[in-house]
């Protein structure tokens, strides 16, 4: 993608607006610990102690808004402990910039690096830095600045004792994560009707996992019906892919296929129901004529074979998901997936025992390749650069410079540079609204928090809508905290435009200059991705040999262990698309040619897995073997695929030319699954197999092609049409 592609994409994405689901009484609720802090510091303090009240108040209510499966009641106080911390230790060494710059320095780097432990910590560690900017200027002695903190930090207790007395939706975003998970399946299964090999991403399941973590308080007071129906949703996945496929389910055509088609369409309804069930914690019903559908194994049932045994089983999975349907909560005996050992729960660390967690964490990312490493790095010389800058103009309030790069800055392209063009252009409208309605309405410190605490409802109202959006009324929350504290519009409009785009140009030109792009790490993700594929089918393999609750629980971690690999390629080839960088090691289609090539192999271990024998039943002496040659050619090849080697199959043709004689009496579904397999890895290395002429070409033919979309986009000329 050219630059001047890459920036309108930039700009639409930034000024988007996101389809989401408001929350109105959160938002409210919010507010409201914004004005309770606010309002008696106003009337019976100063209004400089009402600013740095509200800072930490809303600082802290926007904390809870990120997407994370603590409580919100913790994120508030961590965020104003943090908010207040930073607000001390800054005003310690602000009095000369030979101390100052570098804690701003380490403060940053540090709150770079929490991007380790997730986007959560990321964002609320860049929130401290922007306390720490903004606030040490109001303090005059240490004692003051021990007070100003408190009152910060008092700001997140105050949101945190809100969530508490008032709770709303407890347990929502839970619910929400399972539903969408079952919802997902369910629309799996309706693709499949239409195309049987359809591909299924595991986003929404992962998704569910995460959520399902619980601390040991949390387990206690989990509702039942978050307990069972993830597992539920795990296990129908790869059996509605199994009745649907051709080769190992249901005919292609013919009575059989339109009675897969009618099990398929129960099957979503059911599923639905189940997830409307979770969402809103009250029993649904579910159509009669699609549980009419739900009977398998009469007189004048047309499935036969091994697609008969795979509707039996559906129709047995379906079952519990009536019953989730049918009493809004899952059975006790469903909270613990059958097969798998362990707790009942997935255990979260508490934040005491997080602290080593939080420290391996950040070691991983400690060196010059990572993406975590580069933004640090950014984000620590950004910060103290715009600080210098800022200082050595004649304006005023030049902390909105490193303010507004520490608050726009991510780890990769695409979010940075949308974000500094939607902070722009929300600022631009918020100052806008906010200084007209001071002109009418006339400064008054009362009114002017009064209007604060209403910006700031609405921007936490619009939070999830876009950044350009909620931001506009966070620049109009910033308008009226100076207005409240006697600052003219006229003083600080105009500096805080100019130093709102200079602090947006130096994020953009840090990333210019430092970057951290994800194209060249391409193969290397698909190489993981590979090899993590590879271990999961052979670990699928290997439970047919030897069909234990061991080998069944290998399963499961190699299954977990790919998505994981698959969700990181995923997120590098999205940014990839979107990156101004010439393809390096894997061209556009073929990277996308090798994408589809791994899915179609995961989807053959998925279908496999369908059929795995029950603890102690009949094995398949061959699926050893065959396991063995395929672990070891997938990651041979995975090192092939990073030194950009073209991969070969040696030993899983070998394996499965010695299974031929004694593969098609034992199991002939699971022959055909190792088929699908190994047609899969023919495909994936015809996708990135080359000769060096090959490479050069390919590299030159994609510039041109870049070229001449991004002409057709600009409408300067007409694509080029030729080889």
């Amino acid at each position: 993608m050219t630059w001047l592609r890459a920036l309108g994409e930039v700009a639409r994405s930034g000024l988007t607006i996101e389809e989401t689901r408001l929350e109105p009484l959160v938002a409210l609720r919010a507010a409201a610990g914004v004005a309770i802090v606010v309002a008696p510091t106003l009337w019976l303090v100063s209004p400089a102690y009402a600013a740095s009240a509200a800072l930490g108040a809303y600082s802290a209510g926007g904390a809870t808004f990120q997407r994370t499966w603590r409580p919100r009641k913790v994120i508030a106080l961590g965020a104003g402990a943090g908010l207040a911390l930073g607000t001390f230790v800054g005003y310690l060494a602000a009095g000369r910039l030979v101390t100052f710059l570098p804690l701003l320095a380490v403060w940053a780097f540090a709150a770079g690096m929490a991007w380790a432990v997730g986007s959560t910590a990321g964002i609320v560690a860049a929130t401290t830095v922007g306390s720490m900017l903004v606030t040490i200027t109001l303090p005059t002695s240490v004692g003051r600045a021990l007070e100003h903190a408190g009152v910060i930090a008092l700001g997140g207790v105050v949101q945190a004792v809100l969530i508490l007395l008032f709770p709303i939706r407890r347990w929502g975003a839970h619910r929400d994560a399972l539903a969408d998970a079952l919802a997902a399946v369910a629309d799996y299964a309706r693709r499949l009707r239409h195309d049987p090999t359809a591909s299924f991403d595991p986003e929404p399941l992962m998704t569910a996992r995460n959520a399902a973590a619980v601390t040991p308080s949390q387990a206690r007071t989990r509702p039942p019906i978050l307990h069972g129906p993830r597992g539920l949703a795990e296990r129908i996945r790869p059996v509605v892919a199994a009745l649907a496929d051709p080769d190992v389910g249901a005919p292609a055509e013919g009575p059989g296929r339109d009675r897969a088609r009618e099990l398929l369409d129960a099957a979503a309804d059911v599923l639905d129901t189940a997830a409307r069930s979770v969402r809103r914690g009250t029993p649904a019903e579910v159509p009669p004529d699609k549980t009419d559908v739900l009977c398998v194994g009469g007189e004048h049932e047309v499935l036969e074979g091994s697609a008969r045994q795979t509707a039996e089983r559906l129709v047995d999975l379906l079952g519990e998901a009536l019953e989730i349907a049918g009493s809004g909560c899952a059975r006790e005996r469903a909270s613990t997936p059958s097969g798998l050992a362990g707790g009942q729960f997935l255990v979260r660390p508490t934040m005491l025992r997080l602290v080593p967690v939080v420290v391996q964490a950040v070691r991983r990312e400690l060196h010059r390749d990572s993406p975590v490493f580069r933004h640090a790095v950014r984000l620590a010389a950004v910060a103290t650069l715009g600080y210098v800058i800022a200082a050595r103009l004649p304006l005023g309030h030049g902390y909105w410079a490193p303010l507004t790069s520490v608050m726009v800055m991510r780890p990769d392209f695409h979010q940075t540079y949308a974000r500094a063009v939607a902070r722009l252009a929300g600022t631009l409208a918020g100052v806008a609204l906010a200084t007209g309605m001071v002109r009418v309405l006339g400064p008054d410190a009362h009114l002017s928090g009064a209007l604060a605490v209403v910006s700031a409802g609405l921007s936490y109202m619009l939070n999830r809508t876009g950044y350009a959006y909620s931001q506009c009324f966070t620049a109009a929350y910033v308008v009226f905290l100076l207005g409240m504290g006697g600052q003219a519009w006229e003083q600080t409009v105009p500096d805080r435009m100019v130093l709102t785009l200079l602090g947006g140009a130096l994020a953009m030109l840090a990333y210019v200059v430092f970057p951290a792009w994800e194209t060249p790490r391409l193969p290397g993700r698909l190489a993981d991705w590979l090899a993590a594929n590879g271990r999961y089918a052979a670990s699928v393999l290997r439970h047919y040999a030897e069909p234990t609750r061991e080998r069944q629980a290998d399963m499961r971690r190699a299954l977990l262990a790919s998505r994981e690999a698959r969700a990181a390629w995923q997120e590098a080839y999205d940014r990839a698309r979107r990156e101004p960088v010439r393809p390096r090691g894997l061209t556009s289609r073929e990277a996308h040619e090798a994408q589809e090539a791994l899915k179609g192999f995961g989807r053959a271990a998925m279908l496999m897995e369908s059929h795995v024998p029950r603890d102690g039943g009949h094995d398949v002496s061959e699926a050893e073997r065959f396991a063995e040659a395929l672990e070891a050619d997938t990651a041979r090849a995975a090192a092939d695929v990073r030194e950009h080697r073209n991969p070969e199959w040696g030993r899983v043709e070998e394996a499965l030319r010695a299974w031929e004689d004694t593969a098609g009496r034992e199991s002939p579904v699971v022959r055909r699954e190792a088929e699908l397999q190994k047609r899969s890895l023919e495909d994936l290395a015809t996708a990135v197999s080359r000769t060096p002429l090959e490479r050069d070409v390919g590299s030159a033919r994609e510039e041109r092609r870049v070229r001449a979309a991004a002409a057709a986009d600009d409408g300067s000329g007409p694509a080029n049409r030729g080889g």
